[in-house]
């Protein structure tokens, strides 16, 4: 049986899967705790990764390795391949106004015609210019600038500071960084249809000549780097895949086609497609990113996802199957109550200070089966409008994949077939993000994707009622 390793890096933790190459089953895991904050030392994401790689066995019977990562974080390295200072996560807002300042001198529209996106305090553009503005010390000695899963993949081959015994005794070698287009999508200067970086953005971001600034060499799905002899991190015999950014990572681990539309309900909701299309959204509602696999992936975030059930099922005094149990026992509408749940602001539409409201209550709807199911309407109406704006774009959507911790409780699948005018698929709960990686190592390893198969929790009879969404959209009047 051949191996191959597929990693996550996420914000919380960093997993490890190992799976056969030939049928995608995992065979062992691995998994690290990663430290709380929106600010991180890099050092900590490389101790997460080793520990987690141990976890799961290590790779000496493993033949191909690949990371996926969390999107947009800031790695900023100086020319001996030292990391400047803490990386800033895509969480970390303090590069809200330096955003509205690129916007302001760029221009939406001409953002999004160069790079398929308009920037938001998530993207690395945004804060590379909060760091010439805040550090320009720190500014100045940039020769690098990576992003998670690059910055780990480098590490992984070998290739970390000069002063650190073992690694790297020849040199920084920051040639040596490699990225995927999925991730390059989300830095805010890199422009998916031609491939290229745009260092007239960069150099704009941090206002200096940028023209000696490594940036990652953009491998295709299905290149790969090796591990130099002699290196005494990992075996020397891994094929290095390119890796990809996290939600790429988990379309690719779904073996979402053209067509196909993923609804992701975790802390926060995203909706992205795959499609051969780049859009260029120029309200910013859309983030036109690359995939894992050549082509596109428009994709729509909402702040208030999974939460929206956890604080639903606190204020009825009930678990959540319980939760799930009432809202399955309401009519569809809710007796005329909608939730609109922007609990925590709302990032689409762009609310920041927007609170939650409650509508519709009578006498005869104000109930906790009502209440339940308004929960669950409100969450998939919001992830709806998400849909929608992607396929203004051209995409033609075919299928919906659902998956996260909140698609688990029965009632989201239920509600779904009804909110979504789609054919509803949710798939058996896994680390989807890690699975994609090892996909992806494996078609660097073999030369030909694979075709692994997808467990299937549910899949609900079509039942669309555009009655709820025409209520929930009264209700935003």
């Amino acid at each position: 049986m051949t191996l191959v390793a597929g990693v996550d890096s996420s914000t919380q933790s960093c997993k490890v899967v190992i799976c056969d190459v030939d049928t995608g089953t995992v065979v062992r895991t691995g998994r690290a705790s990663h430290p709380v904050g929106t600010e991180i030392e890099p050092e900590q994401w490389w101790e997460a990764l080793r520990r987690a790689i141990a976890d799961a066995g290590g790779l000496d019977d493993v033949a191909a390795i690949s990371i996926g990562g969390q999107q947009h974080g800031m790695v900023v390295l100086d020319a001996a391949g030292r990391v400047i200072r803490p990386a800033l996560l895509w969480n970390d807002t303090r590069s809200a106004a330096a955003a509205a300042d690129l916007c302001a001198e760029v221009g939406a529209g001409e953002f999004a015609e160069r790079t398929g996106s308009v920037p938001v305090a998530s993207f690395t553009i945004t804060k590379l210019r909060w760091l010439a503005d805040a550090e320009p010390q720190n500014a100045g000695r940039v020769a690098a600038v990576a992003l998670p899963h690059d910055w780990l993949t480098w590490r992984l081959r070998g290739f970390g500071p000069a002063s650190e015994v073992g690694e790297n005794p020849s040199g920084p070698q920051l040639d040596e960084l490699v990225t995927d287009r999925s991730d390059a999508s989300g830095t805010g200067y890199f422009d998916s249809v031609t491939n290229e970086y745009d260092r007239g953005l960069l150099c704009l971001a941090l206002r200096r000549d940028v023209s000696g600034v490594a940036l990652p060499m953009v491998l295709s799905p299905a290149q790969s780097r090796g591990i130099p002899i002699g290196t005494p991190t990992f075996p020397s015999h891994l094929c290095v895949a390119a890796g990809a950014g996290d939600n790429a990572a988990a379309a690719f681990g779904l073996g979402a086609n053209t067509g196909d539309v993923v609804v992701s309900i975790g802390t926060s909701g995203t909706v992205f497609a795959v499609t051969d299309t780049p859009p260029h959204d120029e309200t910013g509602t859309v983030a036109g990113f690359a995939d894992a696999a050549g082509g596109f992936l428009p994709l729509v975030a909402t702040l208030n996802a999974a939460r929206i059930l956890d604080a639903t099922a606190t204020l009825l005094g009930v678990d959540h199957a319980e939760f799930g149990r009432l809202a399955l026992s309401a009519k569809p509408g809710s007796g005329g109550l909608v939730l609109v749940p922007y609990f925590e602001g709302e990032r689409t539409p762009n609310l920041p200070n927007a609170t939650g409201s409650l509508l519709g209550l009578t006498l005869a709807s104000a109930t906790p089966p009502n209440l339940a199911r308004a929960a669950v309407e409100g969450l998939l109406c919001g992830l709806a409008a998400g849909l929608d704006a992607i396929t203004v774009h051209g995409v033609v959507a075919q299928r919906l994949l659902v998956i996260g911790g909140g698609a688990q409780n029965p009632a989201v699948a239920a509600t779904a077939a009804q909110v979504f005018d789609l054919p509803v698929v949710v798939p058996e709960p896994a680390e989807y993000v890690a699975v994609g990686a090892a996909r992806q190592a494996a078609w660097a390893l073999t030369g030909e994707k694979p075709r692994w198969p997808v467990a299937v929790v549910t899949q609900p009879t079509p039942d669309f009622r555009p009655a709820i969404r025409a209520q929930y959209a009264a209700a935003l009047a």
